[in-house]
């Protein structure tokens, strides 16, 4: 920067020394020789910030990344949103204790602001001069009062408006709160007042989770952690029933639920499934999961367990018969769609979908069955079904024929070297062009010859039975082309 090297970020020791953010390693050494520096891995402080941030959510679903700290601005920082979470470690001291300990145990100098608005956390965290890791404001103090003994750094204004501010003599933020407001938006922007009033609690401030946060979720910490398959087993079954509950409550299913296991470490690991309709079975999605809770890996331990259903659609009561009993007409099938896409991959396992066309090669897509099933597309049953092979190709092949002229069926084919005598046939079944692909012109009137196909029922000698076409009709300077498309059973 500005053709020097200079202080990313730093330990309490170096702030000891006298050094500070951004200063220039020249100047650094110059105030303490023995310093030792490490060139500075953006990518990789990233890494290790998501990491801490996802070992945060063991206190909260709602862990932010801190837009205003930065890895290169005295340091990195982490949001954490603990309404109603706090009583879950026993208040808000607790937590903080814990979590302190914890960035502790992993290598981190970390510092923790307590507040009632996240403007005021942030000054707390960064600034506050005390001892103790930890500044927390007792209920019932106005940040106001806390926030005034703090330099005007806790604003998070830019180091210009700052060293403006300093130049006119003022250093703390409390004595922003009488001065007059117009000059200074004059002088200095809607910056100034938008922070102040963040801190003071006067303008809401919305800071985004790093992810979104679950609207059905479910937690269970251990006295003691656990390790074994058995107790991770009877964990999830625990977590389940609350959270269909929940689901049943709503009027929603399940189609995502994520089972969250926080070690000793501060690691986590991870089980994610989906089914292929909504569901809040507690006994068919312990079912999804049991194949996969064998890979994890307990660590030193597993302390808590949290079960969450990002992903919910609707779901309607079901009316019982006169016996109380559910209609179980499409659960087995829903069962196994989603046992062989648990075992083989949500990928994997595909489903038709229609799509508008006369071409039969085209008239489906595949789509995997859980993506598919997030819009309803049903398949209109059409007038009059046509028979259709239970087999068809992907692409049409083409094949030899010998046929009357100009529209009868095939007497014989030939196909990959073998040639084949047709003792029966039916057809043809005429599929016309697709005129709504034409050129735009209207009225659109598709050529004589080309895409115009007629199809064939045919059976060999030996009983094998075909679909086969012929494209276009019969014209002097150019001879229609056959294909074969499909075989019937």
């Amino acid at each position: 920067m500005h053709g020097a090297q200079r202080i990313a970020s730093l330990n309490r020791a170096a702030r000891q020394a006298g050094i500070s953010a951004s200063q220039s390693l020249a100047d650094a050494r110059a105030l303490y020789p023995a310093l030792t520096v490490q060139q500075a891995d953006e990518i990789a402080d990233a890494k290790a910030l998501n990491a801490l941030a996802r070992a945060a959510e063991r206190y909260t679903p709602w862990v932010a990344l801190d837009p205003d700290g930065g890895l290169y601005r005295g340091g990195a920082g982490l949001w954490l949103d603990i309404s109603g979470c706090a009583h879950l470690f026993g208040g808000e001291e607790a937590l903080v204790d814990d979590l302190l300990a914890r960035c502790a145990h992993a290598g981190y100098q970390a510092r923790a602001g307590l507040a009632g608005t996240p403007g005021a956390a942030w000054a707390l965290a960064r600034l506050e001069t005390r001892e103790t890791p930890a500044a927390i404001l007792p209920p019932g103090m106005r940040p106001s009062k806390r926030v005034a003994t703090l330099s005007l750094a806790g604003l998070r204004l830019e180091d210009e408006i700052v060293e403006r501010l300093e130049r006119m003599g003022l250093r703390r933020v409390g004595e922003l709160y009488n001065l007059p407001r117009a000059p200074l938006v004059k002088r200095f922007g809607m910056e100034i007042v938008r922070r102040l009033d963040q801190a003071l609690g006067a303008q809401e401030e919305s800071l985004s989770p790093r992810r979104p946060v679950p609207a059905y979720m479910t937690r269970r910490a251990f006295a003691e952690p656990i390790g074994r398959a058995e107790d991770i087993d009877a964990a999830l079954a625990h977590l389940l029933g609350p959270l269909c509950d929940m689901l049943e409550k709503a009027g929603q299913g399940a189609r995502q639920l994520v089972f969250s296991l926080y070690r000793v470490d501060d690691t986590v690991a991870r089980i994610v499934i989906g089914v292929s309709r909504p569901n809040r079975d507690p006994a068919h999605l312990h079912r999804q999961f049991r194949e996969k809770l064998a890979e994890i890996d307990p660590g030193f331990g597993i302390e808590v367990a949290v079960l969450a259903a990002p992903l919910t659609n609707p779901l309607a009561l079901k009316q019982p018969d006169m016996a109380g009993r559910q209609s179980a007409k499409a659960k087995p099938v829903n069962e196994l769609v989603d046992v062989l896409a648990g075992r083989l991959g949500p990928d994997a396992v595909n489903r038709l979908l229609p799509v508008a066309s006369h071409l039969p090669e085209r008239a489906c897509r595949e789509q995997p069955v859980e993506s598919a099933l997030d819009k309803k597309q049903d398949w209109q049953k059409p007038v009059r079904q046509p028979l259709r092979p239970l087999q068809l190709l992907v692409q049409p092949l083409p094949i030899d024929v010998m046929a009357p002229v100009p529209d009868g069926p095939p007497v014989l084919f030939r196909w990959r070297k073998r040639q084949y005598e047709i003792a029966k046939a039916e057809g043809p079944e005429r599929i016309s062009p697709e005129w709504w692909h034409g050129a735009g012109r209207a009225p659109y009137t598709p050529p004589l010859s080309a895409d115009i196909r007629d199809y064939y029922r045919v059976e060999d000698d030996d009983g094998t039975r075909f679909w086969v076409y012929r494209e276009g009709l019969y014209r002097p300077d150019r001879p229609p082309a056959w294909y074969l498309h499909g075989f019937f059973a």
